[in-house]
Formats: C-alpha cells, sequence, structure tokens
C-alpha cells in the first residue's frame, strides 16, 4: 500500500528565512578569514611549502613569487573553511560585540 506525500506546511507569509547578517558582521567575518589567511601563510611558509626545489628549479624569479603563491594558497583554504580558526575569531568578536540591534 502506498501513502500519499504531504508537502510541509509552509506558513501564508512564505517560509521564514534566517536572520541575514549585518554589515558590521559581514566586515568581522571577512577580518577573522584575513587573519586565518595570514595565519596559515605563514604556517605554510615555515613547511617549506613553495621553496624552490634543489634541481631543476625556478631560480630566482621562483623565490620572488613564491610569497604569493603562499598566500593564495592560504586565502584559498581559509574561504573554504580553513582550520576553523576564523570562525572561532568570528564568533569571539560577535558575542564581544552585544546583540545586533535592528531597526523597525
Amino acid at each position: 500500500m502506498l501513502l500519499p506525500l504531504t508537502p510541509p506546511s509552509v506558513p501564508p507569509d512564505g517560509p521564514a528565512a534566517p536572520d541575514a547578517p549585518s554589515a558590521d558582521q559581514e566586515a568581522l567575518r571577512r577580518a577573522a578569514q584575513a587573519l586565518e589567511a595570514s595565519f596559515l601563510a605563514e604556517m605554510l611558509k615555515q613547511a617549506g611549502f613553495g621553496e624552490s626545489r634543489d634541481s631543476f628549479g625556478g631560480g630566482v624569479g621562483e623565490a620572488q613569487f613564491a610569497s604569493f603563491l603562499r598566500a593564495e594558497h592560504a586565502r584559498a583554504l581559509a574561504e573554504s573553511g580553513g582550520i576553523g580558526l576564523a570562525e572561532q575569531l568570528f564568533r569571539s568578536l560577535v558575542a564581544r560585540a552585544g546583540p545586533v540591534e535592528r531597526a523597525p
């Protein structure tokens, strides 16, 4: 016996949207991600990422642009979730700032 599927009940004014982040919260999130990216770039540098190889390396040019490669990898890591440092920083900053007041 098959049972008919019933759609979930939706309020008459449409589904409730989650609270959109304020401009201040977006700025805090971007700052937290930038800090995490800087931290990750330094960690990648200490791990030796982007260093030229002994044989068949790129020479002086490779050494000069290695920091740009590390910075882009770190930025991409931070934007995709990273190690969670940005999220913890963001939550801490939002908690410290207090509740967001919305205009009526």
